[in-house]
């Protein structure tokens, strides 16, 4: 049986074979509303669109609003905080996103942050890059170990998994994890336990978050919770943005109580050029690049390509938002 054809507003670039995909089946428009000359294309696709495919735009009830025909929306991404869940609900309107294709590699980055700010990695880098290693360091440079510390994580999802596998199997590193239930890991048996957040916080050597955005976990992470954690230890934050007060951080940082913080994620993206963050001497920041490789975004594009396929053909994909 031949799937009627449907009109798809691709709102974000797309590789090659996985538009094919789309263009087989359905009418595709192409228009990204970042990019200032797409903007009318994309606003006069939205009244015939049935699906939707992208990410990093805002789809809330002003762009709903604009298409009474929207069947499937299907996110290249893991966080929906861009999305209006309850305007998508009371349409009826599909949710899909890509779980689990960038855990791992999420993982990688998280732990690449944590190794980063304990060595001081980019700090000594630069060092040597800009010709200023004329002898051997003396012990102001050093940095901290990572193996055999003790890593707090906040969320304990396939990416707070993930990252507890390369801490305690590769790094012999104790975990603690503050979840809403616990999980078991038969392979990490003793190095993972849960435990209640002002005990993460205040036996941790690095706490590392990675949650969803909701409202409960916004703005999380505060004054109070980075005075708990112990002195001297390091933050790093591979999830979302908002879950961090950023004030409140900087000035745990600039009291010297947090050794350092490493950051994929900012409540305000791309980074503000006058934001402190962006050049704290504690501070090791990156461009959310979480999921920033050529192998995971392509599985990423082609998981919500087949989501949409699926979701137009009356089929139910197997990652939909509930």
């Amino acid at each position: 049986m031949t799937t009627k054809r449907k009109n798809v507003l691709v709102f974000r670039e797309l590789p090659p074979d996985q538009l094919s995909r789309l263009q087989a089946e359905h009418a595709v428009t192409v228009a990204d509303p970042r990019v200032q000359d797409q903007v009318a294309a994309f606003t006069a696709a939205l009244p015939a669109a049935q699906g939707l495919i992208g990410s990093s735009v805002r789809i809330d009830e002003a762009v709903l609003a604009q298409a009474p025909r929207i069947e499937v929306v299907s996110s290249i991404s893991v966080g929906v905080d861009n999305y209006d869940l309850p305007a998508l609900r009371r349409r009826g309107i599909l949710l899909c996103n890509t779980p689990g294709v960038l855990t791992e590699t999420t993982a990688d980055t998280i732990f690449a942050l944590m190794l980063a700010t304990s060595r001081r990695l980019v700090e000594l880098a630069l060092h040597v890059r800009e010709g200023r290693w004329t002898r051997n360091i003396g012990e102001s440079m050093f940095g901290w170990d990572v193996h055999a510390k003790t890593l707090g994580i906040l969320g304990f999802g396939r990416i707070g998994q993930a990252l507890a596998r390369r801490a305690a199997l590769g790094f012999g590193m104790q975990v603690l994890y503050h979840n809403p239930s616990a999980v078991d890991l038969p392979e990490l048996g003793a190095r993972a336990r849960r435990v209640p957040l002002d005990a993460l916080l205040g036996q941790s050597d690095f706490v590392a978050a990675t949650l969803p955005l909701t409202d409960e976990t916004r703005g999380l992470m505060g004054a109070a919770e980075f005075a708990a954690m112990k002195r001297g230890a390091i933050f790093v934050n591979g999830s979302r943005g908002a879950i961090v007060q950023e004030d409140a951080l900087l000035a745990t940082l600039d009291s010297g109580h947090l050794r350092a913080a490493g950051l994929d994620v900012f409540a305000v993206e791309p980074l503000p050029l006058d934001s402190p963050l962006r050049t704290h001497a504690r501070v090791t920041a990156l461009p959310h690049i979480g999921s920033a490789t050529h192998e995971t975004r392509y599985a990423m594009a082609e998981l919500a390509t087949t989501n949409l396929l699926q979701g137009l053909a009356g089929q139910r994909p197997g990652t939909v938002v509930d």
